[in-house]
């Protein structure tokens, strides 16, 4: 009896704590780990761009307009990637870049999350009337083409970064509303939280303190994939002309700027896509991960 006693202390002091226990899984995952070093490398880029953008990205240097690359055609070292048809350091705006699309991620992830968890707690514990409207404008939103929702709101509230953001977090939120709420009824109905009601809890507690923590691991996951969203959709309104406006250096914005030139300068189109591709595909990689990562069901014992 004493043995086995011991035996289970041991197993208690050896299990692996839960940050521990999440890098264990997600490290399984190389793509996830391939798509979380990438991000953090575009993260440093962008909180050490000043120091690191070799010019001014705002910077016109008239005599070198539309200069190729270091390596076609003899370009120059003082712009290793080109120059726009301003003469605008190609290097230097991609880096500043980085830092507007993972600011409109940040924040479109935190306005769309805060808001979507608010109401999907509240439709998961409100009444069958008050659910049933919710949910029903919430399936109305997502009746429209995200993209073109997001052109409607921008079109009534002014082309420019913040309303972008704002129009993205509206379409984005109805995800984190219908996540929430599914997530609410499936945990209100266990013993937990039944013998939390019979403890005295109020509502506020039990939706915020109880059962929110059971929660949050789909939306983390979502939070993730939203984040790469954002930044798509707003390189999209950028290159419609309804997002960042010039000569703001937000990679959607650098593709508009570049679209009559696509035949005879390649790299003023080719870098600010490439940029955009592979901090996406890094996000998603990372999504996975964490979904396997946090998903009980897709751990192995």
């Amino acid at each position: 009896m004493s043995d086995t006693l011991s035996a289970e202390v041991k197993m208690i002091q050896n299990r692996p704590g839960r940050l521990r226990e999440f890098w264990f899984y997600f490290r399984e995952n190389r793509g996830a780990v391939f798509g979380l070093w990438i991000f953090v490398g575009f993260v440093l880029l962008a909180a050490f761009a000043p120091l690191i953008a070799p010019h001014d990205p705002s910077a016109q240097f008239r005599a070198f307009a539309l200069r190729p690359p270091v390596w076609q055609d003899g370009g120059t070292w003082r712009f290793p990637l080109g120059t726009d048809p301003l003469g605008r350091d190609m290097l230097s705006r991609l880096i500043v870049g980085a830092r507007y699309s993972f600011f409109v991620g940040i924040v479109v992830v935190a306005v769309a999350a805060s808001g979507g968890i608010i109401i999907g707690l509240v439709a998961g514990f409100a009444p069958r009337w008050l659910d049933a409207i919710i949910m029903r404008i919430m399936d109305i939103i997502l009746a429209f083409p995200s993209l073109l929702l997001a052109l409607v709101l921008v079109a009534v509230l002014g082309p420019s970064l913040t309303n972008a953001m704002i129009a993205i977090a509206i379409v984005l939120q109805p995800h984190y509303v219908r996540l929430t709420r599914a997530s609410v009824l499936s945990e209100k109905q266990k013993d937990y939280v039944t013998s939390a009601r019979v403890a005295g809890s109020g509502l506020i507690r039990l939706m915020f303190v109880t059962v929110l923590p059971n929660c949050l691991a789909p939306i983390i996951v979502q939070g993730a994939l939203s984040f790469s969203t954002a930044i798509l959709d707003a390189a999209a309104l950028g290159f419609l002309g309804m997002g960042a406006q010039p000569p703001t250096p937000e990679w959607g914005t650098m593709l508009a700027e570049a679209r009559e030139f696509i035949l005879r300068a390649w790299w003023v189109v080719t870098f600010p896509g490439v940029a955009i591709l592979v901090t996406v595909l890094a996000i998603n990689l990372m999504g996975d991960g964490l979904r396997d990562a946090l998903d009980p069901k897709l751990k192995r014992s």
